[in-house]
């Protein structure tokens, strides 16, 4: 089972309502209709108006997981990790080094720098927890995006992917560093084009966490959040329970194996870390108690969740987010979903299908074996704030940056 990991190798019919538009001169006078979802699907948030007719052509239908497989979320979540098919694409790496001398790689479509105009859409995807460039959730998604003329490019963290450490520091839920460099350097490299993000799991925590943090002043046009954990704290309570004991063993062997090729680099680490904890650590919380919350300056792992969610950065949103969420999810519990903030902010829109699993939602035009039921609406929504969005130049590109671009990175392909 070592395969499954979180986020990696796990990783609406029709109605009508006649409501009253708001008006300085005559409230009862003018009426609009409103689309409405399917009632299997739970559709909130404060831009819910705002975006359901863009997506009502996926939401106006049931949600109608496969047959046999969706019946049981653990079911759901192992086949799509072990048998959705992986699409075929040529990726050339970008290594980019960090300020702090840390690396992460960047996977664009190999030929797009020739085929596409410097001015096409820019979508950055941030996969989960030991995930990358090579799992099937990400390839559906790269695929579905570039073929409508999307540019794309996979950020792989640090020792993900095949990404390498030149540091003795990983990454985390927290560490926001990587992230907003990485959209520097993209927005430096295409200053002409929109910068648009989706997340998986624990990249989706990252990708929240970066758009509450930047707020008003964040680079990008938009943004997609699939299976957040939200709250890390809950997250951790429901993954010690019955078969969600699986997933955390097979999520602490992942990172082991990346730690272990990497073990050098931290053997002189003194102060409070663990390294043996962490070198052979049964669980993903063993991990983080010896080496993570140490590297990021957490008083103990507890403090680390605590304070590592996403679910407070909803409310400092300021670009749309669309955020997609299972109810039966295992990993990423629905009690943490923050609904309510979610409700009060006029950028975010919330949809939770009743099954789906984990990074699952095997259902759709292509079940069992193709593109997750997402992609449609991750891209419908992407496309229509594409349309409506003026090309900004949202970077000067400073002499540093393009310094950086020219003199601190690498090309291969893989």
């Amino acid at each position: 089972m070592a395969k499954l990991s979180l986020g990696s190798t796990f990783s609406l019919s029709l109605s009508h309502h006649i409501r009253p538009s708001v008006t300085g001169f005559n409230v009862a006078a003018t009426t609009m209709k409103m689309v409405d979802n399917h009632p299997s699907l739970e559709v909130i948030g404060g831009a819910r108006d705002r975006f359901l007719p863009v997506l009502f052509n996926n939401l106006r239908l049931p949600y109608n997981p496969f047959p046999l497989i969706a019946w049981n979320r653990h079911v759901e979540t192992i086949f799509a990790s072990f048998y959705r098919s992986v699409p075929d694409v040529r990726l050339r790496r970008e290594c980019l080094r960090a300020k702090d001398g840390g690396t992460v790689a960047l996977d664009w479509v190999s030929g797009d720098h020739r085929r596409l105009p410097p001015d096409s859409p820019i979508l950055i995807l941030l996969p989960g927890l030991t995930g990358g460039s090579q799992d099937s959730y990400v390839r559906h998604m790269l695929t579905k995006a570039n073929s409508k003329g999307w540019r794309v490019v996979v950020f792989n963290s640090r020792g993900c992917g095949g990404s390498p450490v030149t540091t003795p520091q990983f990454y985390s839920a927290s560490f926001l560093g990587d992230m907003c460099e990485v959209v520097e350097h993209v927005g430096a490299r295409y200053p002409g084009a929109n910068l648009y993000a989706v997340g998986w799991s624990l990249g989706a925590n990252i990708l929240v966490r970066y758009l509450g943090h930047e707020s008003h002043a964040c680079p990008l046009s938009g943004a997609v959040s699939l299976c957040n954990p939200f709250n890390l704290v809950i997250a951790d309570e429901d993954f010690h329970k019955g078969f969600n004991n699986v997933y955390d063993k097979a999520l602490a062997r992942a990172l082991c194996k990346i730690f272990k090729k990497h073990a050098l680099l931290f053997e002189d680490m003194g102060g409070e870390f663990n390294i043996p904890l962490a070198a052979n650590a049964k669980s993903v919380r063993d991990f983080d108690e010896g080496l993570t919350r140490v590297s990021f300056g957490f008083k103990s792992v507890d403090d680390y969740y605590s304070n590592s969610g996403s679910c407070d950065s909803i409310k400092h949103v300021q670009r749309p987010l669309l955020c997609i969420q299972a109810e039966n999810d295992p990993i990423a519990p629905s009690r943490a979903i923050p609904r309510e903030d979610i409700k009060e902010n006029p950028n975010c829109v919330l949809i939770v299908t009743p099954k789906g699993g984990h990074l699952g939602w095997v259902a759709g035009a292509e079940a069992p074996l193709g593109f997750p039921w997402t992609d449609p609406v991750v891209m419908d929504f992407l496309e229509h704030l594409e349309r409506g969005a003026s090309k900004t130049d949202n970077f000067s590109c400073n002499s540093e940056v393009v310094q950086r671009s020219s003199g601190e990175l690498q090309h291969i392909e893989v």
